[in-house]
């Protein structure tokens, strides 16, 4: 079974003391004491990102790691990744993420890892990665169009209501047919695929959703049905 868990937002990183998306990914993995690896290429490897990383994963179940690519743990880092259960991969820029990636050949690494069974998991930057296609902040100003991985059909949209700029310029693009129809995240939302389909949406804030965009003659948003996961 092949998985991929893209947040729209939330998470250690944005409210470290709501566990709910967090605690659901290392679930997914099936096993009891995951290694969870960390991934924060998108930040520049950003030491404070990294130790917010093990503050919250070092308090549950799981053996946490990470793989900073400006200070290798190995050269061989197909053997290092082969052998965790959950890749967790952090936000900031996607492009730079992109571009180090395959000069490290770590996407080929990572699309190998996702098709043993290995979780695939990641917020903003650690979403659109998975996608054909991401809107990104990544050129500096405005939000545009990036082509990406290519693991999860159509485009993605993350922190789609907890930034203004973000609903608009999404419709916008997907109204003059410069990326294609695609799903769109509130921030505290994540999208768990199995096998490339879209299997569940869970939420850690009870009013969050996911949007279904898509352009047939005309731009239409239809809010998917969302699971709140403290109401469980």
């Amino acid at each position: 079974m092949r998985q991929i868990i893209a947040l729209g937002g939330g998470g250690f990183s944005m409210e470290p003391e709501n566990t709910l998306l967090d605690t659901y990914i290392l679930k997914q993995s099936g096993k009891e004491n995951p290694k969870v690896c960390f991934i924060p290429t998108a930040s520049g490897d950003s030491e404070d990102y990294i130790q917010r990383f093990y503050r919250f994963f070092e308090k549950q179940n799981c053996r946490p790691t990470h793989l900073s690519l400006f200070r290798p743990p190995t050269r061989d880092l197909e053997s290092f990744i082969m052998e965790k259960d959950i890749i967790y991969v952090g936000g900031g820029n996607t492009k730079n993420l992109l571009a180090l990636w395959k000069e490290w050949e770590l996407d080929t690494i990572l699309k190998m890892s996702w098709n043993q069974g290995i979780l695939l998991a990641g917020i903003s930057a650690g979403s659109i990665c998975w996608f054909e296609e991401g809107v990104t902040d990544s050129y500096g100003e405005g939000l545009e169009p990036l082509n990406c991985l290519g693991f999860l059909k159509g485009s993605n949209c993350p922190h789609y209501d907890g930034e203004a700029d973000r609903r608009p310029a999404y419709h916008n693009l997907i109204g003059a047919k410069k990326i294609q129809s695609g799903i769109a995240a509130d921030d505290g939302v994540a999208l768990h695929y199995i096998d490339q389909e879209l299997s569940r949406i869970v939420s850690s804030r009870p009013t969050s959703k996911a949007y279904l965009v898509s352009n047939e003659n005309k731009v239409t948003e239809t809010e998917l049905q969302t699971v709140y996961l403290g109401s469980e």
